[in-house]
């Protein structure tokens, strides 16, 4: 699925081609499940621009095919995932071999297709971009959402307590989270405040964008953290740096996963983890809606309408 011209979800184009044989340090993957991503909207939209033409799609996970030479670290048949680089929209998928990571057994194609970024970006924001502890106060925004769905559990398994916010009753229903909040945002900071005895959360994990950011600046206790990971909504606006001292003394990071799997040794790390709380069952590959790879542009439109719950997979 390649898109020649940025725009639209009918940007998509649907292309016939014959993979070819991986050179030395590649790896040929046989895909079986596609993760879909808000990252590929933007890629799409030209919100993050990249070269044209492009195929879409960041995660993916199948059998390896072929190898190139001077790969050691997978064999042909071993059930794999990647994340990035791009071009995962597609029922082939060559990609360099460091990576490729080995799907640990009891975890199926599909929910490692659907976990790979979004779970991998959900270890990043619990683990490793603040220290947090137990008792401390999280709120989630879209946490009905394939990275939210992920984040609020992980949280909580170490003893955070989470406040979910989502979009929808229905959509709240589905979170598990100490406390799970739908609604207008302009009512979230006096709930989160009353469910704080005034204080408001330590820190709050945004991945909403413009919408939600006064809503979140507004939730954070003195000296909180503002995480601001995504623009589901659009762009977060110019800051002020006099907003974050009047509000507080804030703190602000915006945090991307690919900044923090650089080294094989940091992939590593981060999907050991991913695959620990899977395998342990405190996080699950909330799969919502499948759609077939051909119908990608069909799929981008339900995502942008938040009209998705959990992740979302394209089948080739």
């Amino acid at each position: 699925m390649i898109v020649r011209t940025t725009g639209g979800p009918e940007a998509i184009e649907r292309e016939l081609f014959d993979p070819a044989p991986p050179a030395a340090g590649e790896v040929l993957i046989a895909q079986d499940a596609v993760g879909l991503n808000f990252i590929d909207t933007y890629h799409r939209s030209g919100l993050y621009p990249a070269p044209l033409p492009l195929t879409l799609g960041v995660e993916g996970a199948g059998r390896v095919l072929a190898v190139g030479p001077g790969v050691t670290n997978v064999a042909v048949g071993d059930k794999v995932g990647s994340v990035g680089p791009m071009g995962a929209y597609s029922t082939h998928h060559i990609v360099p071999a460091n990576r490729v990571i080995a799907i640990p057994e009891g975890v199926g194609a599909d929910e490692a297709a659907a976990m790979m970024l979004k779970g991998m970006t959900a270890c990043i924001l619990a683990e490793d971009v603040v220290t947090l502890t137990p008792g401390q106060v999280a709120l989630v925004h879209a946490a009905a959402g394939g990275v939210g769905s992920a984040l609020a559990p992980w949280l909580r398994d170490k003893g955070v307590i989470v406040i979910a916010h989502s979009g929808s009753a229905e959509k709240a229903a589905s979170v598990t989270a100490d406390h799970s909040l739908h609604g207008p945002f302009s009512e979230l900071a006096e709930q989160v405040r009353a469910l704080t005895s005034g204080r408001g959360a330590d820190i709050v994990f945004d991945g909403v964008g413009k919408d939600s950011w006064s809503a979140s600046i507004a939730s954070l206790k003195r000296r909180g953290m503002m995480v601001s990971y995504g623009n589901a909504s659009g762009p977060v606006p110019p800051i002020s740096l006099l907003e974050l001292s009047r509000a507080g003394s804030l703190f602000v990071t915006r945090p991307t996963l690919f900044d923090y799997i650089v080294t094989r040794e940091e992939l590593d790390n981060v999907s050991a983890r991913l695959f620990d709380r899977m395998q342990r069952g405190v996080v699950r590959a909330a799969i919502g809606q499948r759609f077939a790879l051909a119908d990608a542009a069909e799929a981008h439109r339900k995502l942008e309408a938040r009209q998705t719950v959990g992740s979302t997979l394209l089948l080739p």
